[in-house]
Order: structure tokens, then C-alpha cells, then sequence
């Protein structure tokens, strides 16, 4: 009932940002309405680094705990963080093309390592696929997502650290913390669109964790089921049932 409460929680936060951004903010003075595609495209990215952050310390937890309950939160986040990723570059796309001519620029350093971005992490999914056991699927995710999170950071510094078409950073800049290059209304509204993606984030990647652990357990209890199976299935072990764990 709470995790309900909070998806419609989420759900009206995020309209009510968007009518914000849509109504409440007049166009900007250079890139006019095009600049209302950067409230979800920023809040996007933003929640990207935070998913796989997330998933890079879930992936250390079950490194040193092994606890499955870690590997759940990493998938969940894993997944997220996928979808928000590929928010991120669509609304990106929408944005570059009426203010850049292009929808895509493979030279600029922030596009490409966000690219490679989503693609390491589509490939962490994958790599989840290529095995039924639970403890090796974990372990391998967990030192994937740790070196796929290297490339945060560069994403994030790519337009400080080389030229491209990627403008640099209006309020993420430290220099700027304390008077930010942008208007107040529009960092209200990238603020308000922020806050709003992020209850989507948690109830999403709450579900999506309730999801995992289910999987978890029908696997747990198929591999139960077998070993039952195969033991009575042997010479002289009928009616044997699997000791408790």
C-alpha cells in the first residue's frame, strides 16, 4: 500500500514539474523553447549516475557480505539506470537538433562516453543472462558494475576536460555553486523536475527489487525442487526429503 501510495505520489510530482517547466517558465532568451527539453534531460542524467552508483555499492555489498539482498538492489538499480540513461540521450537528441542542427555528434566527448555509458550497462544485463547460479551471476555482475562506474565520473567531467559541442555545466559547476549562470526560474524547474524524477526513481526501483527477490526465490526454490526430485529419483532414496536450510 505504501509503494502504491508513493508510485501516485511520483506520478502527480512528475506532472505537476512538468507543468512547471512547460508553463511556469518563460522561453529562454537564446535557445527558446528547445531550453524546456533540459529540465527531464538533466534530471535524467543526473538520476543515471546516482542508479549506477547505487549499483556499484550493492555490488561491493555482496562482495564482502554475500548476501543475494545486494545483488537485488544492483540489478534494480542496474536496470533503472538504463532506462533513465536512454531518457537522457533522447532528450538530448531532441535538444541538439533545433540548437546544434544535429541530433547526434559521435566527436563530442559528453555523447560518446554517455553512449558508452548505456552500453556498459545493457552489457551488465546481458552478462546476468549467461548463468542460473545465483552466487556466480552476483559475483561477476558486482565486478562489472564496479569498473563500468569508472566511466561516471568521465561522463560527467567530459565537458571541463575537453572541447566539444556539449555546453559545460550551468549549476553543477563548483565554481558556480554560489551564483549559478542560470536564471532562478529555470533552476526552480530543473530542481522541481529533479525532485520529481527522483520519487519516480525510488518507486521504481523499489518495485523493481520486490521483482528481483521474487525471481530469486522461484529460482531458489526450482533448484529445491530438482535436488528433491533427483534424490528420489535414486536408487534406495525414496520418500527422502532435502534436509531444512
Amino acid at each position: 500500500m505504501k509503494t502504491r501510495i508513493l508510485g501516485i505520489a511520483a506520478l502527480l510530482a512528475v506532472a505537476a514539474a512538468t507543468l512547471y517547466g512547460l508553463f511556469g517558465v518563460p522561453p529562454d532568451l537564446n535557445q527558446g523553447d528547445a531550453q524546456r527539453i533540459m529540465y527531464p534531460h538533466v534530471s535524467s542524467a543526473w538520476l543515471a549516475y546516482l542508479s549506477f552508483g547505487v549499483t556499484a555499492l550493492a555490488g561491493i555489498g555482496w562482495l564482502v557480505r554475500r548476501d543475494l539482498r545486494f545483488d537485488a538492489v544492483a540489478v534494480a538499480s542496474a536496470e533503472i539506470g538504463v532506462l533513465f540513461t536512454a531518457l537522457a540521450i533522447w532528450g538530448g537528441m531532441m535538444w541538439g537538433r533545433p540548437v546544434w542542427g544535429v541530433f547526434w555528434q559521435w566527436e563530442d566527448p559528453r555523447l560518446t562516453t554517455t553512449a558508452l555509458l548505456l552500453a556498459l550497462y545493457v552489457g551488465y544485463l546481458l552478462l546476468r543472462r549467461l548463468t542460473d547460479d545465483p552466487a556466480r551471476r552476483a559475483a561477476r555482475a558486482a565486478v562489472v558494475g564496479l569498473i563500468a562506474a569508472v566511466d561516471i565520473p568521465i561522463v560527467h567531467f567530459s565537458v571541463l576536460w575537453w572541447r566539444g559541442l556539449h555546453q559545460g555545466p550551468t549549476i553543477g559547476d563548483p565554481s558556480k555553486l554560489l551564483n549559478p549562470s542560470a536564471p532562478l526560474q529555470f533552476v526552480l524547474a530543473l530542481l522541481a523536475m529533479l525532485a520529481a524524477f527522483t520519487l519516480a526513481w525510488i518507486y521504481l526501483v523499489i518495485r523493481r527489487y520486490q521483482l528481483a527477490r521474487l525471481d530469486w526465490q522461484l529460482e531458489e526454490n526450482a533448484r529445491r525442487g530438482l535436488v528433491l526430485s533427483a534424490r528420489q529419483a535414486a536408487p534406495g532414496t525414496a520418500g527422502v526429503e532435502e534436509p531444512a536450510r
